[in-house]
């Protein structure tokens, strides 16, 4: 047999044994983000509150889901979140939180007033009870990323990991009754710069906030089953240092600045 031969013999042999993965979860998350774009478009293109909430409430379970299953997929597979790349996602995201927050400084340092008319007095204590109640997550992330290394005790990581996404749900939930209560007093993302960007900012942590519960949500069904790699939760632990890091950032630039 030629070199030739021998060659295209082998690329032939290494095509029929290729492999390819297929999965569902992409697609719903895609659908997920596309009915948040809706949701946007409706309250403040179209003005229709009832549509907006229907859309955000139906965007939000299909991100969740999907980052989770997406996730638990790889969970076992030798693949999944590798500490490294977390570490290079994580520098990415920094940089589109430091873009909003450059857009921020523009806005308060240039303004002749800040904040500008029309804006509501924001609370003092409701975000250092916020700041309190991530920061205590992120103790309990670690203390499940310890277990998970180094003992592997399922009952103490489901321990540590249930107390941590109950401490993410309340942070979350307090993030949107916020902005409710906020909302009802006519500060709105349209109502002036400071709206814009105060909206724009908190929304985009809480994003992360979301799909870090996604990833918890991944590792909880199979630590269910007695299945906890450390190489899952190292990564997934410093995603969530990352976002309570910001958190800070967010707190002292928007509410205290």
């Amino acid at each position: 047999m030629s070199q030739y031969d021998a060659a295209h013999h082998h690329a032939g042999h290494g095509h029929a044994h290729a492999h390819w993965d297929y999965s569902i979860w992409p697609a719903i998350i895609s659908i997920g983000v596309f009915a948040w774009s809706l949701a946007f478009c409706f309250q403040f293109v179209y003005h229709m509150p009832f549509a907006a909430l229907i859309a955000f409430g139906l965007g939000v379970p299909m991100i969740l889901g999907g980052v989770a299953g997406w996730t638990n997929e790889a969970i076992g597979k030798g693949e999944g979140l590798s500490y490294g790349a977390m570490g290079w996602f994580i520098l990415a995201e920094a940089m589109i939180f430091a873009t909003f927050f450059v857009y921020y400084w523009y806005m308060r340092l240039s303004a002749p007033s800040w904040p500008p008319a029309g804006t509501p007095t924001l609370p003092i204590a409701y975000p250092l009870v916020m700041t309190v109640i991530l920061v205590s997550s992120s103790f309990t992330i670690h203390m499940a990323e310890e277990e998970a290394m180094h003992r592997g005790d399922r009952g103490t990581v489901l321990k540590w990991l249930l107390l941590t996404m109950l401490l993410g749900f309340t942070f979350l939930g307090m993030s949107i009754y916020e902005w409710g209560h906020l909302i009802k007093e006519g500060f709105t993302i349209s109502s002036n710069s400071f709206g814009t960007t105060f909206y724009s900012i908190t929304g985009l942590h809480a994003s992360h906030v979301i799909v870090g519960l996604a990833i918890f949500t991944a590792g909880l069904f199979p630590a269910l089953k007695g299945t906890i790699p450390a190489g899952f939760w190292r990564p997934a632990s410093l995603y969530w240092h990352f976002v309570d890091i910001i958190w800070f950032f967010v707190v002292s630039q928007v509410y205290f600045w």
